[in-house]
């Protein structure tokens, strides 16, 4: 199936999926769950095809800032999909369709210089999976940190909007936040452990920056679970320190391939 076929047909089934949503946040239709996923998974058949086309070259993956992209708004899309099997996340899709749609729309319009990586580099693909799921996480807890900050400021001040009649308890909202950055933390240190072990020099001038501010943001998330554990942080607490450790997490994913790619013209 040729790429702007695939291309057009997510984008369709992700408008879908958001005027659900949509409808469902103004309470203008009751939204199932079978009907919430059945759209979203073949939303996710097409942007995976999609990605085997882009990113999938002879010999090799292309990592690129707009590639990886691609991958990352797909894993996202995959992850809240899957929880909220079990978690009341539906809204959070109504963030996330576009998301996924946009980065589809800037793959294909937007030209930058491959980073191929070898597909029998297994260590250096196992590294980049680790990293792109642990980002995909900690961005779906970015997401839920904004909602519950605006849940506590909203409750305080009895404010009943609409967003807030739509969003889970919570006691229930900062349950979830606290389960994505755990397996968030896991996720990061392993992927962390694993550059050290496949990436030939971690600290080399291209990615020393990249290190170290991924492993800053550990220590960020490792505070946040720690102070949580031992002080009982919770709602706005907890989510500034989520969005404290997501903006180190954003400036060392995407800061260096910004300005290696789109700057300097070449690869990371």
């Amino acid at each position: 199936m040729g790429t702007l076929i695939l291309a057009v047909t997510s984008l369709l089934l992700y408008s879908i999926g958001t005027a659900l949503q949509a409808l469902h946040f103004r309470g203008r239709v009751q939204s199932s769950l079978a009907m919430t996923t059945l759209v979203g998974m073949l939303a996710l058949v097409g942007h995976a095809l999609l990605i085997t086309q882009i990113v999938h070259h002879d010999g090799g993956f292309d990592f690129s800032i707009v590639r990886s992209s691609l991958i990352i708004s797909w894993l996202i899309t995959f992850l809240l999909l899957g929880l909220n099997l079990t978690k009341p996340l539906q809204n959070l899709l109504l963030g996330v369709y576009p998301l996924a749609g946009m980065t589809i729309i800037v793959a294909l319009a937007a030209p930058t210089p491959t980073r191929l990586v070898p597909d029998h580099s297994y260590g250096m693909l196992t590294h980049i999976a680790l990293s792109v799921t642990a980002y995909s996480l900690f961005s779906l807890a970015a997401i839920q940190a904004v909602l519950l900050s605006v849940q506590n400021r909203q409750l305080k001040s009895n404010y009943n909007s609409r967003l807030l009649r739509n969003l889970p308890p919570l006691q229930t909202m900062e349950s979830v936040l606290f389960e994505l950055v755990w397996a968030g933390v896991v996720l990061l240190i392993l992927a962390i452990v694993t550059g050290a072990l496949f990436v030939e020099d971690l600290f080399a001038q291209d990615i020393a920056h990249k290190t170290l501010f991924s492993v800053l943001s550990l220590l960020v998330f490792v505070a946040l679970l720690i102070g949580r554990h031992t002080k009982g942080w919770r709602g706005v607490t907890a989510s500034r320190w989520t969005l404290a450790g997501c903006a180190l997490l954003m400036v060392a994913f995407y800061g260096s391939k910004l300005v290696l790619e789109l700057i300097f013209h070449r690869g990371l």
